[in-house]
């Protein structure tokens, strides 16, 4: 959204009252969306007001109804659950309820509603809303309310927010919630796998997600597990003995554990309920392995949010204040959801009826329907898993080889897509090498054969395991060359960032002088910077906002008991501001300096006046986020020199360089889910072209190098080809940085004012 938009959204609900609420099962992100409402809200020039305790409290009225200020929802952000409060109210679903929750709305004004929570909770809002001018009618005969009261209120507009850590609701690709829940299951199979190492041990995991198995199947991927039961897509019979087979080969290879994960809704094709104990049961009668039961329960729904679900809610929160300012009369009541990385409106209804569909399939055991239902990126999920999970080694060779690199800075998940990419390629029969140090590497001839349990345990594992180098090709061309011609290979697949696209396009500028790089040449871009040109999304990024958030919280945590202190902390990035305002908006920072949105010195005295003003206040604490290439005067340092000498006597001020962390640590689910699937669908595209392109023994190609990427853009699996000369025709060639999408990068952003 663009300072003009903000601009032009200024005083658009002035006289108009809002109302925003938690219902049902709590989430965490669902403080960073009662933030956004309640700031957007506030900005727009309503009023907002806060209903404690859900639906209950809207029925009670009282004090569970309170205006809010803009510093009612500070600090709030990086809070789990949800600091509002949230019931399961029997009276609402009366008409008794209804009648007293109407009247409780018009004693405040309010006209304006956003929900947050699963389908039910928005159901009932529909309900209310439908019944709206009855309930008025209802009121004014009964006396409570007079007829003008009425007319002034005579219809109520109604914005639903999915908070649910399933997962579950259709129209929208993730939930507000589901990414931290995530999280929480990623950290614990990370630390079981440790003990079950130890005492080759095989552990069966519970996860929650009710009659939705996103939870179980997203961590099944991410983490590698051997097997996965899940209630869309039951297995077939017999499946007993395979999944024992297949845990015995795996130790029989050299394994010395097994993780196998159900959903807590787990069924057989007869519909009946598969527990974690039967399984467990079954493990050890037919295979005498030590198995051990571990159901996660609420310790999903715990924790500080992600940064994605708090940009997420902050998103979705702006979006849904914006739908209830422009809503009329006629306007049926809409959910906001997430379709490419944007927000965007759906009938809520519709949704709703989607949604009680796949139960309907699954209860009909129509279950291939039920997974098309759960829709595409939940699809795309469970045909990877399965491409995967029921691969074995060819047995036969298909004569093809490739290589696999990595290139620039390490980044998270560079591992998890080698191993899909590399277990997928033997599964087809090509030989695959693995190249250490990138194209250094390729030019010292660092080059082995991989094999199937080569990369085993990769998916959990930072950093990169095959070693990386900044170094291009164009010094090094004829011993790449040399090398590519002595393991015969066919084929590249790099991973990298901007290092690896300008190295790919070196070797595509060079196949006029060597016939040997006439191959086909495929780039994963990976890199905390996120500004490799064309994509949204890097690999790595996510897990590098996730690592400055953490950081963040803490000098947060640290500035608030110290009093009176701004600290201003430096993200890597490049000439790319991604991190910094990701970080900025997951942390409720109080400007993001980025080199995207230019600023002056007007621009710093401004926020200087800003912070002096705030520290006035109960918020004696600031936090400015600055990318570290943003502007070539106005650096860390000196930014740090004017805010101390311009807040002296009313603040001090503190530097962090938040610097290397943020290539480090465990990749995030997100990371890991990502890089399987691109790593998969690299290989795809590989084979594609050996057997488009396989002339006289050996592949030929002139034209093809890929740059894949993925934008968010078909259910999380659009793949992109760019022709090399746009791409060096590319003004992101000179400048590394990238026209990212994002809720809120100017610094004047309601999103960033802490």
């Amino acid at each position: 959204m663009s300072s003009m938009d903000l601009e032009r959204l200024k005083m658009t609900g002035a006289g108009r009252a809002m109302a925003v609420l938690t219902s049902g099962g709590d989430a965490q992100g669902m403080n960073a969306a009662v933030r956004a409402v309640t700031r957007m809200g506030i900005y727009v020039g309503a009023q907002v007001y806060l209903i404690y305790e859900g639906y209950q409290g809207l029925v009670d009225g009282g004090d569970n109804i309170k205006l809010a200020h803009w510093h009612s929802v500070t600090n709030i952000i990086q809070q789990g659950g949800t600091v509002i409060g949230s019931a399961r109210c029997k009276t609402f679903p009366t008409r008794e309820g209804r009648l007293a929750a109407a009247f409780n709305l018009v004693k405040k004004g309010i006209t304006n509603l956003c929900v947050c929570g699963g389908d039910g909770s928005l159901t009932g809002a529909n309900v209310f809303r439908s019944e709206w001018s009855s309930l008025l009618e209802e009121l004014v005969e009964k006396g409570r309310i007079t007829d003008t009261l009425a007319k002034q209120h005579d219809h109520l507009n109604i914005v639903g927010l999915v908070g649910s850590i399933d997962n579950d609701f259709c129209g929208t690709d993730m939930t507000i919630g589901a990414d931290s829940a995530l999280h929480r299951i990623m950290e614990i199979i990370d630390a079981i796998m440790t003990t079950a190492q130890s005492h080759q041990r095989t552990f069966v995991l519970e996860v929650m997600g009710r009659h939705c198995g996103y939870l179980a199947l997203v961590s099944a991927l991410a983490s590698g597990a051997d097997w996965l039961l899940i209630p869309e897509s039951p297995p077939q019979e017999g499946w007993e003995d395979r999944m024992c087979s297949r845990l015995e080969v795996s130790r029989t290879k050299g394994s010395r554990l097994n993780i196998i994960i159900v959903a807590e809704g787990a069924i057989d094709r007869s519909g009946k309920p598969i527990s974690s104990t039967y399984v467990k049961d079954l493990v050890v009668k037919r295979l005498g392995y030590d198995t051990r039961v571990t159901i996660l329960g609420h310790v999903q729904r715990g924790g500080t949010p992600s940064a994605f679900d708090r940009i997420l809610s902050s998103k979705l929160g702006v979006e849904a204040v914006i739908a209830l300012m422009e809503a009329s009369p006629g306007t049926p009541a809409c959910v906001i959801g997430l379709s490419g990385n944007h927000p965007v409106r759906l009938p809520l209804m519709e949704c709703v009826e989607m949604t009680k569909l796949v139960q309907k399939a699954m209860n009909e055991k129509r279950f291939d329907e039920a997974v098309k239902l759960r829709g595409g990126s939940f699809e795309n999920n469970w045909n990877i898993y399965k491409l995967l999970a029921f691969q074995k080694p060819s047995q036969s060779e298909s004569n093809f080889s490739l290589a696999v690199l990595n290139v620039g800075a390490p980044a998270a998940g560079m591992n998890s897509a080698a191993r899909s990419a590399v277990r997928l390629a033997l599964a087809q029969g090509h030989k695959v090498y693995a190249v250490n140090d990138g194209y250094q590497g390729l030019a010292n001839g660092a080059v082995f054969e991989m094999e199937w349990h080569s990369v085993a345990g990769w998916t959990g594992q930072g950093g990169s395991l095959l070693g990386t180098k900044r170094t291009l090709p164009n010094k090094h061309m004829e011993k790449i060359v040399e090398t590519i011609s002595k393991f015969n290979i066919s084929a590249l697949l790099v991973i990298g960032g901007f290092e690896a696209y300008e190295g790919v396009l070196q070797l595509f500028e060079a196949r006029s002088r060597y016939d040997e790089l006439c191959i086909p040449m495929c780039v994963i871009p990976a890199t905390i910077s996120n500004n490799v040109p064309g994509t949204d999304f890097s690999l790595g990024a996510d897990t590098a906002v996730n690592a400055a958030m953490e950081g963040c919280d803490k000098i947060k945590q640290s500035a608030s008991g110290t009093k009176r202190r701004v600290f201003v902390v430096e993200t890597m990035g490049g000439f790319c501001g991604y991190l910094a305002t990701s970080t900025g908006i997951a942390v409720g920072a109080d400007a993001a300096y980025i080199f995207e949105d230019p600023f002056n010195i007007h621009d710093l005295k401004t926020n200087v006046e800003h912070l002096s003003e705030k520290m006035k206040k109960d918020i004696q604490r600031g936090l400015i986020l600055r990318n570290e290439k943003c502007h070539e005067n106005y650096t860390t340092d000196f930014i740090h020199k004017l805010y101390s000498s311009e807040g002296k006597g009313i603040f001090d001020c503190r530097v962090n360089v938040l610097g290397h962390l943020q290539q480090g640590g465990a990749p995030s689910p997100f990371d890991r889910n990502f890089g399987t699937k691109l790593g998969v669908r690299a290989i795809q595209w590989i084979s594609e072209r050996f057997q488009e392109n396989f002339r006289q023994g050996r592949v030929t190609v002139l034209s093809h190098v890929i740059n894949l990427l993925e934008n968010y853009k078909s259910n999380y699996s659009h793949v992109t080809i760019l022709p090399p000369p746009q791409a060096v025709c590319s003004p992101t060639h000179q400048i590394q940085h990238v026209c990212w999408a994002s809720t809120g990068r100017s610094s004047n952003s309601p999103l960033l004012l802490n």
